[in-house]
């Protein structure tokens, strides 16, 4: 195993804090939201899609026509394996090639185009939608395209187009989200022409069918991070296990060792010691197509539930009609109309390239893959016993073959990937205070002398003495263009205001503590992704009756049921900012670190012996077979 780099809180921050992209040169609606300043003119008149390339139609219909044709979902999570029929297929149709340019062998799709076929195999399968998602979000192609030097583009992407399936290696055995601890090294070797890697990459998804990776490793002297192209048939390349998972049994899944592997210079992404910034960047676009996959998830539950409502009769009519069911229904129904919402924003917002999308592709990622997570288990409720029987078992004795069991164990890891919840929480929490570390944070600094924090107090109370008092007054406005929708969005308008004085509060109460209250900073943002969910579900639905189309008012009865649970949220989260039980559970759960509460395990207490001599008796079973 490698042997692990011991840092200090202090020195993990510190890196954390150097990769981050520090300047704001595009607007950003949620960063304005944060600073108590709702701008909704950053996202309204909602952008809703054009006439549609001819292009798209045809890979659209092509791709949807082969997955229902050609791909045995079942069969793939029953053997595991990514049948060779579907690889071709998927190559066939330059499914690889996506998002890579025309001139490089590509589709050419832009990012709403590359989400709309995301959304069509979030509602298929989820093992087809983590091998394309990861070999052309935040494989080869993305960073490449990014950050790649010409030569790098034109020797990679027309293979990567072709079906080179690509990996991304960042994750090790001790190192997740804290890129200081990271052990993969580089090295210039002495003629200069190559780079020296060692180390080992945990959980790179492709990886054992992937020919080309993105690695990052650290200089061995500087510790700087740094991003290379590297084929897996090269001399010390090697795959040490294939990953198995709850769920995506078909994710090819892999350790990878580096040995001495040579590197040559010209394989070196964007500049040295860049490389967190660029797997950063390259995330912010790469992780759209989790929330786009969960809309068309959404969607399947939704249709699942609907059918099953209307044909299940219990007590003399459909469960639909009963309450308890209607009401999950309902909920499903207007929060799948928000996921969208935000889903086809954030998209377009990054397809646009006018606005800084760091904190909505976040925000997409984490909101979406909550909710639908919440309703893929509404689903299994629904469905009961025939939702957790697996969709062969219920062939197999006549039933409809609906695969919600398989569609739970498949869907959790999207709480995960590209980014835990806890880990897009702690990014936004960081970019919602960034102003007011800009302004302010020579006062919590411990590295500052009180001289020096004193000389700061002249520039700090200026700026306060003008913002805070702005983030009391109402400006007025009645938004009377929105109809009946207008309500929810003068409550955002006024959520926006409290929210900014919430943060700027919380850095007053808890000054350099701040950073340990995470609880505090995630109730934040989740006041702030709820009002971003509001204000993209009003603006869509306004935007589609401004438009005459068809569906505008049943989107206008969706936005306008999900915008009411929607404040009922803010304002509970509101109320446990400073009403809690967070000091209290903090307390007990060092007592539980420390043993006190032991006692609550006594009765599982040589349960883990028992496991072990289970694991012996099946290896010697095999041995003897």
């Amino acid at each position: 195993m490698t042997q692990q780099v011991h840092v200090t809180e202090q020195e993990a921050m510190k890196v954390a804090e150097e990769s981050r992209q520090k300047e704001w040169n595009q607007p950003s609606f949620m960063r304005e939201l944060f600073l108590g300043n709702f701008r909704l003119d950053l996202i309204h008149p909602y952008p809703l899609a054009g006439d549609e390339r001819p292009e798209l139609t045809a890979f659209y219909n092509a791709m949807k026509e082969f997955v229902t044709e050609h791909v045995d979902s079942d069969h793939i999570d029953t053997t595991g394996e990514y049948p060779a029929s579907v690889i071709d297929g998927l190559k066939k149709l330059g499914a690889f090639g996506m998002k890579i340019p025309k001139e490089y062998g590509g589709l050419g799709f832009d990012q709403v185009e590359y989400a709309k076929i995301m959304e069509l195999l979030g509602g298929v399968d989820g093992n087809l939608s983590a091998l394309l998602s990861a070999h052309q979000s935040i494989g080869v192609p993305q960073p490449l395209k990014l950050f790649g030097s010409a030569e790098l583009k034109k020797e990679y992407l027309p293979r990567c187009a072709q079906g080179a399936i690509s990996a991304f290696a960042l994750t090790e055995h001790d190192v997740g989200s804290d890129p200081a601890r990271m052990t993969t090294s580089y090295t210039l070797s002495d003629d200069g022409e190559h780079y020296i890697l060692n180390g080992t990459k945990l959980w790179c998804t492709n990886g054992t069918i992937a020919e080309l990776l993105v690695v990052m490793a650290t200089d061995a002297k500087t510790r700087k991070i740094s991003a290379f192209v590297v084929e897996t048939g090269w001399k010390g390349v090697k795959v040490e296990h294939r990953c198995h998972f709850m769920g995506l049994r078909a994710l090819a899944n892999a350790v990878i060792s580096f040995t001495d592997v040579q590197i040559p210079v010209g394989n070196l992404i964007g500049e040295e010691g860049r490389g967190l910034k660029i797997a950063l960047t390259t995330l912010n676009d790469g992780r759209l197509s989790i929330p786009n996959g969960s809309v068309g998830t959404a969607k399947t539950c939704l249709k699942i539930c609907r059918e099953w409502s209307s044909e299940r009769v219990q007590w003399g009519k459909p469960i639909g009609k009963h309450e308890a069911i209607s009401h999950k229904i309902a909920d499903m129904a207007a929060t799948t109309f928000a996921m969208e919402s935000v889903a086809k924003l954030a998209t377009e917002m990054s397809n646009q390239g006018n606005r800084d999308i760091r904190l909505e592709a976040a925000a997409a990622k984490e909101w979406n893959t909550c909710r639908t997570w919440e309703m893929v288990d509404d689903t299994m409720q629904i469905r009961g016993g025939r939702g957790y029987e697996t969709s062969r078992s219920l062939k197999a004795r006549g039933d409809k073959p609906i695969a919600v069991e398989r569609m739970m164990r498949d869907y959790r890891i999207n709480k995960i990937f590209e980014g835990s919840s806890e880990i897009m929480h702690l990014l936004m929490a960081r970019e919602a205070v960034d102003k007011h570390l800009t302004v302010a944070g020579a006062m919590i600094d411990p590295e500052k002398s009180v001289q020096e924090k004193l000389q700061e107090l002249p520039a700090i109370a200026a700026f306060y003495a003008s913002w805070y008092p702005t983030r009391w007054l109402n400006p007025g406005k009645t938004f009377a263009e929105f109809g009946n929708l207008a309500g929810h969005v003068r409550f955002a308008e006024r959520a926006t205001r409290r929210l900014s004085r919430q943060v700027f509060h919380g850095m007053m109460v808890h000054q350099a503590a701040m950073q340990n209250k995470q609880v505090f900073l995630f109730r934040l943002v989740d006041i702030g992704n709820e009002l971003f969910a509001m204000a993209a579900a009003v603006s869509r639905a306004h935007a589609l009756r401004q438009a005459g189309k068809p569906e505008a008012e049943q989107a206008v009865e969706l936005a306008d049921l999900f915008c009411r649970g929607s404040r009922r949220k803010i304002k509970q989260l509101f109320r446990d900012l400073w009403s809690n039980d967070d000091n209290r559970k903090y307390r007990t759960a060092m007592n539980v670190l420390k043993g006190r509460h032991r006692w609550l395990e006594k009765a599982i207490e040589g349960l883990e012996q028992n496991v072990a001599v289970a694991e012996e008796a099946e290896k010697q079973s095999t041995v003897a077979a």
